[in-house]
């Protein structure tokens, strides 16, 4: 027995909040929310400081310690796009069917419907109408790990070659493109996605009865 011997209990429990980080992230995230707002209701081209500090409460130099920039909020948005998008698409791997004509059909679904859902998110994505911005590195990794994954799920199904990669993109997104441009909200080009993934797979020699392991 040890007699006059300090005992020090050690409690170990969660680390320490950094209470001013997460409002920090917080803040940013208002502002991104506030900056889609504002494209969706007035386009995205007509994003302004102004409006975007309106809407959450700030004056506009204030959106100068989130953001250097209207790029830098572009920036942001650009990458919150294709995370949203990354997302959307895992989600929808639940559904996806087993034949692979059925697949090719759904994966231009999926993106078709996200795209024209939005179009001012798509034009930022997949549309260079911004001038003088570039999406950053950090900001371009989301989108890139969207083509990773659509390029594993086509060679599931036995597409793997880059031209036939960049022939089914070029004719889904063509078909977004058109949509939005000449009936938004219709569905014209949405009725006709079907017919021309069917014409994608006949080329690359896809058929009904194949299926993936």
């Amino acid at each position: 027995m040890v007699v006059g011997a300090r005992i020090v209990l050690i409690v170990l429990g969660e680390p320490k909040r950094d209470r001013q980080s997460e409002r920090r992230t917080a803040t940013r995230r208002e502002i991104i929310d506030a900056a889609w707002q504002v494209a969706r209701d007035k386009g995205l081209a007509q994003v302004t400081l102004r409006d975007v500090a309106d809407l959450v409460g700030m004056r506009p130099p204030s959106l100068y310690t989130h953001f250097a920039s209207k790029n830098a909020i572009y920036d942001a948005m650009f990458g919150d796009a294709w995370t949203q998008f990354r997302e959307y698409s895992k989600a929808a791997e639940a559904g996806e069917p087993r034949t692979s004509r059925a697949a090719m059909r759904y994966y231009a679904r999926v993106f078709f419907d996200f795209a024209v859902e939005f179009p001012a998110r798509h034009q930022l994505m997949n549309l260079r109408t911004i001038p003088d911005f570039t999406p950053s590195p950090e900001a371009y990794a989301p989108s890139m790990a969207v083509m990773e994954d659509f390029i594993a799920r086509m060679a599931r199904h036995g597409v793997t070659g880059r031209d036939d990669i960049d022939l089914f993109v070029a004719i889904v997104s063509g078909m977004v493109d058109a949509q939005l441009a000449n009936d938004p909200g219709g569905q014209r080009w949405s009725g006709l996605l079907d017919r021309g993934i069917n014409m994608f797979a006949d080329n690359v020699g896809i058929t009904n009865e194949r299926s993936r392991a």
